[in-house]
């Protein structure tokens, strides 16, 4: 089985995305489990947010433009990532203020965690890929994984239960 992505994004939020880095050049998503039960992930510029010695880069999405052109990095506080591991991120764009710095908190929107637990097997080939710190990553390793897709809309990999 191949790897899947630790971390996806929905249409609306890229397109969200590509707006803020318009505005502001490269962007960067931390999610801690501080505010909001963790659901919120927080966008800053890229570099504006210090990435702990113990945070965890989930992946980085495909989301490029010409000053951003090897997607947005995704980072999640190690005690996060130690509870989550087992789940796929999925950041979604949602109607409404929140809370925090996030860069998109002025434009009347937020970004949202979903989650999806991995399978099994996919479970079992994420083990064959080493979580990557902020330590390494500032040795140069490389993100881990395959880059986190664009997907139409949340429930489509994360499907709500019928009622």
């Amino acid at each position: 089985m191949a790897v899947p992505p630790r971390v996806l994004i929905t249409s609306s939020a890229a397109d969200h995305l590509g707006v803020l880095q318009q505005r502001h050049g490269p962007v960067m998503f931390h999610q801690s489990g501080g505010c909001c039960d963790g659901s919120s992930p927080m966008c800053y510029p890229d570099g504006d947010f210090i990435v702990g010695e113990r945070d965890v880069l989930l992946g980085m999405l495909d989301v490029t433009d010409e000053r951003q052109p090897d997607g947005v990095p995704v980072w999640i506080s190690g005690p996060q990532f130690d509870a989550w591991q087992h789940t796929q991120l999925v950041i979604d764009l949602v109607a409404g203020r929140g809370g925090g710095f996030s860069l998109e908190a002025p434009d009347g929107v937020r970004f949202l965690s979903r989650g999806r637990a991995f399978s099994e097997a996919e479970t079992a080939a994420l083990a064959q890929v080493p979580a990557i710190t902020g330590v390494e990553r500032e040795r140069g390793v490389p993100p881990p994984g395959p880059r986190g897709a664009v997907v139409a809309q949340a429930a489509d990999v994360c499907p709500v239960p019928n009622r």
